[in-house]
């Protein structure tokens, strides 16, 4: 037996009803032979017979009677299902705001945005910037944001996140700092150096992971000044104030001739990540921490599914 044709079902269904042929092709716009070869094509696909021909119409069979009381519910099925998926199809269209950090991600949120277009017919993507990630925060749980990226830990925040990147962590040093000319460091070589703390993250548990505090033998890190934006930082390095502890990507976004970049070789990596309230379109988040993740060449692992 071969698969029903939903055509034919509903021509079935079409005679049933009406109770003739002819009376069924008037009611689906078909010629008369159109609706018995329907009727024929499906009645061979099942191997059975499912109505007779009488000079005062049609009269089902055993199996018709089966047919007809099933047949219905199945395109109603059908129908509603089809209804769902257009549904689906059509909440990706409208606009997905996005909230980038440029220092962060301009190195692929134009991409990312381009290609989910390109991809979801009747989408457009909104890139917001946002200075700090405690304004990133703000613009999330206020409303006036669906996703943004930002690097783990947020702490309790109430947000949802996929990581989407991993990045190594440096210590920024002075240009006349003894160790600048160092191709790597351990947090033992920095132990104590103090470092400089922006005023920018939205928890106690995220300024601890920045600062590598408490470090591995226990001991505290020693704090450095506190300056209101990441920029900051670098200019507090460069006038010898401290180090700063920060994602190697700022390398790229964010060049001072008076520090160095230096890759801490033990210290535990930044994890970039997409983060989304519960009143963000799923469908649209699903989609776009894959298009991110194939941008940016991060392999999930085993512990993140």
């Amino acid at each position: 037996m071969s698969d029903i044709d939903l055509r034919h079902l509903r021509s079935f269904l079409a005679v049933v009803r009406e109770r003739s042929i002819t009376g069924a092709g008037a009611v689906l716009h078909l010629t008369q032979q159109a609706v018995s070869t329907h009727v024929r094509q499906l009645e061979r696909a099942l191997g059975v017979v499912l109505l007779v021909r009488t000079s005062r119409g049609v009269l089902l069979t055993a199996a018709g009677e089966e047919l007809a009381a099933g047949g219905a519910t199945v395109v109603e099925d059908v129908a509603r299902l089809a209804e769902r998926v257009r549904a689906a199809a059509g909440a990706q269209s409208g606009t997905l705001r996005l909230v980038c950090c440029p220092a962060a991600t301009s190195l692929f949120a134009v991409d990312v945005a381009d290609v989910l277009e390109k991809a979801v017919p009747g989408l457009r993507v909104r890139l917001m910037g946002a200075d700090t990630p405690k304004r990133e925060h703000e613009l999330l749980v206020d409303g006036h944001a669906d996703a943004a990226f930002m690097w783990l830990p947020l702490g309790d925040v109430g947000l949802h996140h996929a990581v989407v990147r991993r990045d190594a962590r440096v210590a920024v040093l002075s240009a006349g700092h003894p160790l600048a000319d160092r191709p790597e460091l351990s947090l033992a070589d920095i132990a104590g150096e103090p470092v400089v703390r922006p005023d920018v993250l939205t928890s106690p548990e995220a300024e601890r992971f920045w600062l590598v505090d408490p470090r591995p033998d226990g001991t505290p890190a020693p704090l450095g000044p506190v300056v209101p934006l990441v920029a900051d930082c670098l200019l507090e390095v460069g006038r010898g104030r401290g180090t700063w502890l920060a994602p190697q990507p700022l390398e790229t976004l964010m060049p001072a001739p008076h520090v160095r970049w230096i890759p801490i070789a033990d210290a535990e990596r930044f994890d970039l990540a997409l983060v989304w309230t519960d009143h963000a379109p799923e469908a649209l988040i699903t989609r776009l921490i894959a298009e991110v993740r194939t941008i940016t060449g991060y392999e999930q692992r085993a512990d993140e599914a």
